[in-house]
């Protein structure tokens, strides 16, 4: 098994608590470097490590209720509360921004000088690293799991990342050139990064929750699933697929001959469904089936695939 397998097989809940204590471990260092420098690009890197500890803490939660099983009020389940954490997660993202801009404007107006500049940046490469590697694991579990709120909170981590690397910079530069200007400008343009991805979380959250179709690459194992049971006498239609949390839904009519038993037509259905949910893992398929000869009506066409 390889590492990145090894890491898939860590469930989502796990890594958010690991998410969680290294938000506090990096709160901790970043808050450290900018009372040792008094930079508010540093500053603004210790804000964004909050909206960390506070997003993988209800990304957890929101994962917990994702996890729970279907009952009489939510008769397919709760996956798609992983939109929320992701949404969550992106409105803090921007609420975060606006107060780091609010913050660096205030500096223009009353430039400090930074002070021990060294231990400042070894205490923020430091939190990037933890970070960074971090995000780096998540990413392989989000990719197992289709866990939208650990996609989320990895990919929050890798543009905190950025952030650190781009504070970084600007504050040598502040250092080496003595333009005090550089380090509210560096913290507007880490505020105006994490904006960005701030709002491609809530988008993405948003798309979710519309029912969006699968992913491309999970459409083309459905269509060479079906392709496989084409027939003379049997073929497919009327196919929409739908994404939930970590869910796949594919429903679909199968057309066969009309003269075939129920206990043979049963058969091939079943067959088909097997496959499909092989080919695809956590996919839930639903098969009308119909004579050769009948076409079903009363179906959206903006609806089909």
């Amino acid at each position: 098994m390889t590492l990145s397998q090894r890491l898939g097989a860590i469930p989502p809940q796990a890594w958010l608590r690991v998410s969680i204590g290294v938000a506090v471990l990096t709160i901790g260092l970043k808050t450290l470097a900018w009372w040792l420098t008094g930079s508010v690009g540093l500053l603004s890197d210790a804000m964004e490590s909050l909206v960390n500890l506070a997003s993988a803490a209800f990304g957890l939660l929101m994962v917990r209720i994702a996890a729970q099983p279907p009952d009489a009020e939510h008769p397919y389940g709760h996956h798609k509360a992983e939109y929320f954490s992701s949404a969550f997660e992106g409105l803090a993202i921007l609420v975060a921004a606006l107060a780091i801009i609010y913050a660096a404007a205030r500096r223009f107006y009353e430039p400090q000088p930074i002070e021990q500049v060294d231990a400042g940046l070894a205490l923020s490469v430091l939190s990037s690293v933890f970070n960074g590697v971090l995000a780096w694991a998540m990413l392989q579990s989000a990719r197992v799991h289709r866990s939208m709120a650990l996609e989320a909170d990895a990919r929050h981590l890798i543009t905190d990342v950025w952030t650190s690397v781009g504070v970084v910079i600007g504050i040598a530069l502040v250092a080496w050139t003595h333009w005090l200007w550089l380090d509210p400008v560096v913290a507007i343009g880490v505020a105006l990064n994490i904006l960005r991805e701030g709002w491609n979380l809530v988008w993405r959250s948003s798309q979710g929750l519309m029912d969006k179709r699968v992913e491309r690459r999970v459409q083309a194992d459905i269509d060479q699933v079906l392709k496989a049971f084409e027939h003379p006498t049997i073929r497919f239609d009327h196919i929409a697929t739908r994404r939930s949390g970590s869910r796949r839904y594919v429903d679909l009519h199968m057309h066969m001959p009309g003269e075939w038993t129920l206990r043979r037509a049963a058969a091939v259905r079943a067959s088909v469904e097997q496959a499909l949910m092989s080919a695809v893992p956590g996919l839930r398929a639903s098969i009308q089936l119909l004579p050769s000869d009948v076409e079903a009506h009363g179906q959206d066409e903006d609806d089909l695939i």
